[in-house]
């Protein structure tokens, strides 16, 4: 099953980080991904309750990174690579949490996000432990996978976290990006050292010439 036709049911074997091409370049270059501090978030909701987590755990750090677990769509490049100078970075699931997996400090929690109408929120009782892992069902589309690190001891402003890169399935350039540029944006970010084999291609999502020949055949 190909990744933009995921059953509604399957779990998915990918995550899709939406960022721009200073944050690819670092990444591709230093073969690592960086987890954050949460709270300039947009959604206030969402870095208030990582606040409220860290207070209450009693941590010295804590620190995210989010991703997607379905295929492109217009709000994510919008909202989250919005530009011609955004990508998408496709990684394969289990090899990046086998990257995090082998790092030998402070605590790593990898879920995905539940989302929950208000209503059922009050109705039910959250612990300090789902704070992370919760947003308001106005969110839902994002279907979103958060990776956070939590440490009572170490004071981190950043963590970087090693990767290898064929845990890059692919890598999408902005959907705005124009076409004389692509070729040899795709041609750079293969130059990078051991980056040669990896797919780059320019989404299409707002103008597909196999989408727009469907309406010229309509009868």
């Amino acid at each position: 099953m190909s990744e933009n036709k995921m059953d509604e049911n399957s779990i998915p074997t990918y995550l899709r980080r939406y960022t721009d091409l200073t944050a690819l370049i670092n990444i591709l270059s230093l073969q690592k991904i960086t987890l954050l501090d949460p709270k300039t978030w947009d959604d206030r909701n969402d870095s208030f309750f990582m606040s409220l987590y860290k207070e209450r755990k009693n941590l010295n750090t804590l620190l995210a990174l989010c991703f997607s677990q379905t295929g492109e769509t217009y709000h994510h490049w919008r909202v989250f690579s919005n530009g011609p100078a955004g990508v998408c970075i496709v990684f394969d699931k289990t090899a990046l949490l086998e990257s995090i997996n082998k790092i030998n400090k402070g605590t790593f929690r990898t879920e995905p996000i539940e989302y929950l109408m208000l209503k059922d929120a009050k109705s039910r009782k959250l612990t300090t432990n789902d704070l992370p892992f919760i947003k308001r069902i106005g969110f839902k589309p994002e279907k979103e996978f958060r990776i956070i690190y939590e440490s009572t001891s170490d004071e981190l402003p950043t963590l970087d976290i090693p990767i290898s890169l064929s845990s890059i399935r692919s890598i999408s350039l902005s959907p705005w990006m124009h076409h004389s540029l692509s070729k040899s944006i795709a041609a750079s970010i293969r130059a990078i050292k051991d980056c040669s084999k990896i797919k780059v291609s320019r989404s299409t999502l707002i103008s597909n010439e196999q989408w727009k020949a469907l309406g010229e055949n309509a009868i």
